[in-house]
């Protein structure tokens, strides 16, 4: 008996994500929908745990959004080959921007507007059931998908004119205030509620989020290697693999070996 096919909803709105169950138990009674997650950092988990053939995404969720959960999946998915189930097909939810709805469809992600129409959802499902249909799904399904998830992320952020990249960024040293040159920042890294900047020897904090800073960055220096790790790419001294396949870069002048999500690695393949 071929087994039914399982969907997890990662909504943080219980209403709408109760709807969207009720909807798809209408126009597709054959899906198994999983426990609901109500947050980003949930979802992956479950995911990871589940492994389900189809993910409803919310765009706006709290921890992280949609986009940045199925990237954080993407990377701690088990590497396509024998054995190992191929990764979900993604639907995002979102509100009506038209700013997301032309970067979907650019990049030929299924997505569904809230509140979610049955007459769109019958259509998704039927795409749904055709990609289900044709799997197992090779190992170029998910490298189409990690681009697909990697032009959607660039897409967000909207880059300042070169003019107006940051030469300077101000830190607090105790009840003093010291200015940094960008161009000695080796790299930034996000924590829960600040970022470090890490320059010479030294490790600052600051409250500007990482999503924020990047836009202000060159973009041909500063490179996003992780959702939470941003390098200066002239302190890079080689790449490399560890045991477990895992892309790791090493920079001059500094002991940490900053970890690549799959997300960003092609950047590092001639290296």
């Amino acid at each position: 008996m071929t087994p039914r096919p399982t969907a997890l909803i990662a909504e943080d709105e219980p209403l709408l994500a109760a709807a969207l169950q009720a909807e798809l138990a209408q126009v597709w009674p054959e899906l198994v929908v999983l426990p609901i997650a109500g947050d980003g950092l949930s979802a992956v988990s479950q995911a990871l745990q589940s492994q389900p053939d189809v993910l409803f995404f919310d765009i706006r969720m709290p921890g992280l959004s949609g986009l940045e959960a199925a990237a954080e999946l993407a990377d701690a998915w088990p590497a396509p080959g024998p054995g190992h189930k191929a990764f979900p097909a993604l639907v995002f939810i979102t509100a009506y921007e038209q700013y997301a709805v032309q970067a979907f469809e650019t990049q030929a992600m299924d997505y569904l507007l809230k509140p979610v129409q049955t007459a769109r959802l019958e259509k998704t499902v039927s795409k749904l059931k055709l990609a289900l249909s044709q799997r197992a799904w090779p190992a170029t399904h998910f490298e189409d998908t990690l681009s697909q998830l990697r032009n959607l992320l660039a897409a967000t952020p909207k880059l300042l004119p070169a003019s107006e990249w940051l030469k300077t960024i101000n830190v607090s040293v105790g009840q003093q205030t010291r200015m940094l040159t960008v161009a000695d920042i080796a790299f930034f890294e996000a924590t829960d509620k600040y970022v470090r900047v890490l320059s010479g020897p030294h490790d600052y904090l600051i409250r500007t989020p990482l999503k924020d800073l990047l836009p202000q960055l060159d973009p041909q220096i500063f490179w996003q290697i992780h959702r939470g790790t941003v390098v200066n790419t002239t302190f890079i001294d080689h790449a490399s693999h560890d045991d477990q396949g895992k892309l790791n870069l090493n920079l001059r002048g500094r002991p940490e070996k900053l970890a690549v999500s799959r997300l960003y690695a092609h950047r590092f393949k001639a290296m």
